[in-house]
C-alpha cells in the first residue's frame, strides 16, 4: 500500500530487491496484472482498505491473482480485521502472516517521519472524530518506532496543549501492549532508561527558510561537459548512501563551500592536475571540465559545487535581506549582540518590498508577533495592509492561535516559556544566530534538568536519574535500529527520542546530531509527522478547517 511503498523506498533500492528474487514492485491500490504462477509478498498497513484489496486478489469468483501470499503488517492488526481476513477465501492462500512493526520512515540515521503531512487540519481542526482517528494512527506508528529500537522509554509531554496530553495517554497504551508481547523490550538498568518527549508544533513555531526545492531526496541541476554543449539536466539522490551528503548535509553553507573546495583540490593534487592555490568555485568548475578521464570520480564534487552555488545564488537574490530581519526578530538582538529596540524599523521595508512574496511577509509578521508575545489587532491589520497580503492568506496569521500560540495581546491564555540556556559564547554565523528551543529541550533532558511542570512525566512514571549512565549495561543483545553505523548495533547507552506533532525543521534535525556528538553516552533520535518547509507549514495553516468529515 502507500505507506508500505514509502517505507520500502526509504530502506532499500530496486536492485537490492532484485538480488533477493523480487521481480516487480506494485502498489496495492492500482490495477495489477494477475501473475498466478508467482508468490506475492504484501507489505501493508492493516487497514480495512488494504485487507479488502488482498481478499479481492484471491476471490472465489475469479482466478487468484497469485500462487500464494506472504503478508507483512507494518503494525499490530486490529482483531476485527484479523477475523474478517481469517473468514475470507484468501486465508487458505496465506503462507506467511507477520506483524513487523515498522510503521514509519527512516529519513536519516537519527531522523524518522510518520509520513503524515496533512496532520494540522486533522489534529488542530474542529472535528473531534478526525482528531481521534489521527491520534490513533500516530500512536500506533510511534509505538512501532519504540518496538523497532527495542525501547520502552519513560514518556514526557509538553502540557501546554490539551490534545498533546490526550495523545500521550493513547500512545502509552499502545506502547504497553508491545511491552506485554515482548517483556524484554527496553529491559536495562534503571539509570539507562531512555526517555521519549512529545511536543507539538506550537511549542516553537518553525519559520526557517529553505533555499532549494528538493523533492523525494532528489536534487535537479543543469550542467554541461564542454562549452559548446547545451545544458543537460542531471538528477542526484541525496540519501544515506551518499557519504559526502551525510557528512555535509547539516553544515552551514560556508563550511560546505570550504569543504568541497578542499576535497576537490586534494583530488586534483593526487592526479597531478595544476590548480591555483586559492581557486574559486568557478575555477574548480572549469578544472572539472578539463579532466574528462576522471568524470566518474569528479561527478560527486560537481554535484556539491552546483548545490553550493545554487544555494548562494538564491540566498543573494532574495533571501539575504529577509534573513537579517528574521534573525533579529527570533533572537531579539542584532548581529553585534545589541538588543533590538525598534523591530518595526527593520520590518516596514520588507512589508513594502514588492519582490518579497506574501508568504514570506506573513512569516515576518508572525515572527514579530512571537517576539512581542502577541500584538493588538489594530497593529496587525496595519502590517497586513502595508504588506498588501491577499485576503485569502490573512487568516493564516490568526489561525496560528489554534496551535496555542499567542497572537492577540488581549488573549489571556499563554504557553509556558522555557528558560533558554546562555549560548552567547557560541560561535555562529550572522545568518543562523537563532538556535531552536528543541536544542535546550534535548540537553536539559539529558542533564535531568527539564522542567517537570512544563514537561510532566506520564502518570505513574518519574525520572530515573538519566544524567550519568551506569558502567554496566543490560541492553538486549538483539540488534535494534536502522542506518549504516555498525557501532550503533553495540550501543549500550540510553536514547532520547523527541517526537513533534506538526512537523520538524532541518535546524531541529541538525540539533539531534550536535547533542549526540556532545553527549557521547546518549543517542538523540528526532522525528515527527513530517518534515517541514515554511511554505508547507503556512499552507497547512491556511487549510486548517479543511479536515475530512
Amino acid at each position: 500500500d502507500h505507506l508500505g511503498t514509502r517505507i520500502l523506498s526509504a530502506c532499500c533500492k530496486m536492485h537490492e530487491l532484485v538480488n533477493e528474487g523480487i521481480t516487480v514492485v506494485e502498489n496495492l491500490s492500482r490495477v495489477r496484472q494477475p501473475l498466478s504462477k508467482m508468490e506475492a509478498v504484501y507489505l501493508i498497513t492493516p487497514t480495512e482498505e488494504s485487507i479488502t484489496k488482498i481478499i479481492a486478489d484471491f476471490s472465489e469468483s475469479s482466478k487468484p491473482h497469485y500462487k500464494c501470499a506472504h503478508i507483512f503488517y507494518t503494525e499490530a492488526c486490529p482483531d476485527e480485521l484479523f477475523q474478517k481476513f481469517c473468514k475470507s477465501p484468501a486465508a487458505k492462500y496465506v503462507k506467511t502472516l507477520k506483524e513487523i512493526n515498522i510503521s514509519f520512515l527512516p529519513i536519516e540515521s537519527q531522523v524518522f517521519s510518520l509520513d503524515y503531512p496533512d496532520i494540522l487540519p486533522d489534529f488542530y481542526g474542529n472535528i473531534q472524530q478526525s482528531r481521534l482517528k489521527c491520534m490513533e494512527r500516530m500512536a500506533g506508528q510511534l509505538a512501532t518506532l519504540c518496538a523497532t529500537l527495542g525501547e520502552y522509554p519513560i514518556v514526557r509531554y509538553n502540557r501546554d496543549h490539551e490534545y498533546v496530553a490526550e495523545f500521550t495517554q493513547m500512545f502509552q497504551g499502545k506502547l504497553d501492549a508491545y511491552k506485554a508481547d515482548d517483556p524484554s523490550m527496553g529491559d536495562a538498568p534503571e539509570k539507562l532508561k531512555s526517555q521519549l518527549v512529545i511536543l507539538d508544533r506550537g511549542f516553537d513555531p518553525a519559520m526557517a527558510y529553505d533555499l532549494l526545492p528538493i523533492e523525494n531526496d532528489v536534487y535537479r541541476y543543469a550542467t554541461n561537459s564542454t562549452p559548446v554543449q547545451n545544458d543537460v539536466e542531471k538528477k542526484a539522490l541525496l540519501d544515506e548512501s551518499n557519504d559526502l551528503w551525510v557528512k555535509l548535509r547539516h553544515e552551514h553553507i560556508a563550511v560546505v563551500s570550504q569543504e568541497v573546495t578542499t576535497e576537490l583540490k586534494k583530488f586534483a593534487d593526487t592526479k597531478r592536475m595544476a590548480g591555483k592555490d586559492r581557486a574559486s568555485m568557478r575555477d574548480l568548475s572549469q578544472m572539472l571540465k578539463k579532466m574528462p578521464q576522471y568524470q566518474k570520480e569528479l561527478s560527486r564534487y560537481s554535484l556539491y559545487l552546483h548545490l553550493a552555488e545554487d544555494c548562494m545564488k538564491r540566498f543573494k537574490e532574495k533571501t539575504d535581506k529577509l534573513v537579517r530581519v528574521e534573525q533579529d526578530l527570533a533572537t531579539g538582538t542584532d548581529a553585534e549582540g545589541e538588543r533590538v529596540k525598534d523591530p518595526m524599523k527593520n520590518i516596514v521595508p520588507i512589508m513594502l518590498d514588492q519582490e518579497v512574496s506574501s508568504l514570506d511577509k506573513i512569516r515576518v509578521i508572525l515572527l514579530l508577533t512571537f517576539a512581542k508575545n502577541g500584538q493588538s489587532e489594530e497593529n496587525r491589520e496595519k502590517l497586513i495592509k502595508h504588506a498588501n497580503i491577499p485576503s485569502a492568506d490573512r487568516e493564516i496569521i490568526t489561525k496560528m492561535s489554534r496551535l496555542g500560540v499567542k497572537i492577540d495581546d488581549k488573549d489571556r491564555s499563554r504557553r509556558s516559556k522555557m528558560e533558554r540556556r546562555d549560548r552567547s559564547g557560541q560561535v555562529t554565523y550572522q545568518s543562523s544566530r537563532w538556535i531552536p528551543v528543541m536544542t535546550d529541550v534535548m540537553q536539559d533532558t539529558i542533564d535531568d534538568k527539564l522542567d517537570t511542570k512544563m514537561f510532566p512525566f506520564i502518570s505513574g512514571q518519574q525520572s530515573a536519574g538519566v544524567g550519568i549512565p551506569s558502567v554496566r549495561s543490560a541492553r538486549p543483545k538483539k540488534s535494534y535500529g536502522w542506518g549504516k553505523d555498525k557501532s550503533a548495533e553495540n550501543r549500550t547507552g540510553p536514547r532520547l527520542i523527541i517526537f513533534v506533532i506538526g512537523g520538524i525543521s532541518y535546524s531541529e534535525m541538525r540539533a539531534a546530531y550536535e547533542i549526540s556528538k556532545a553527549n557521547k553516552h546518549w543517542e538523540v533520535i528526532i522525528g515527527s509527522t513530517h518534515l517541514l518547509t515554511p511554505e508547507l507549514f503556512l499552507n497547512s495553516l491556511r487549510n486548517l478547517d479543511s479536515s475530512n468529515e
